[in-house]
């Protein structure tokens, strides 16, 4: 015989922007399990004599890793050696920051074997997402 649980009546809500205060309960959580996450963001810019922006890095550091959340170079600038030179100054400044490696994601496949090329492996990849393509996680491990 299944035994009968009365569930208590919940308010939910659904809000248009992300909410601050469910962050600051996960990243207690979080904290509590594997360590404050001290969170250091960074941006690598390349500009040209005249200030135009010709490629970058933004990411963060975390947890002992550096994330790359975006990688940009101007297509006029592409094939030239300058996305591997943003990439390793990301990785001489996680160096720096005592990081143990590196992690990124793209779409593209194109890009996933620039960054093999780099060292990267793939750690995972999610298929159709966005919808006809997938979503590729490659980490490199500093030795």
């Amino acid at each position: 015989m299944a035994k009968s649980v009365e569930i208590e009546k919940l308010a939910l809500s659904i809000e248009t922007a992300e909410s601050a205060e469910l962050s600051a309960c996960l990243g207690a959580a979080l904290g509590e399990r594997f360590g404050a996450r001290e969170d250091r963001p960074f941006s690598i810019l390349a500009r040209e004599e005249n200030d135009a922006l010709i490629g970058g890095v933004n990411g963060l550091t975390h947890w002992g890793w550096a994330y790359v959340r975006h990688l940009w170079v101007a297509e006029s600038r592409r094939g030239q050696g300058l996305g591997a030179r943003l990439i390793g100054e990301a990785e001489r400044l996680a160096r720096h920051r005592g990081c143990v490696g590196v992690y990124i994601d793209t779409f593209e496949q194109r890009v996933a074997a620039f960054y093999e090329r780099l060292g990267f492996a793939r750690a995972g990849e999610i298929a159709d997402f966005p919808p006809g393509h997938s979503r590729i996680f490659l980490s490199k491990h500093f030795q």
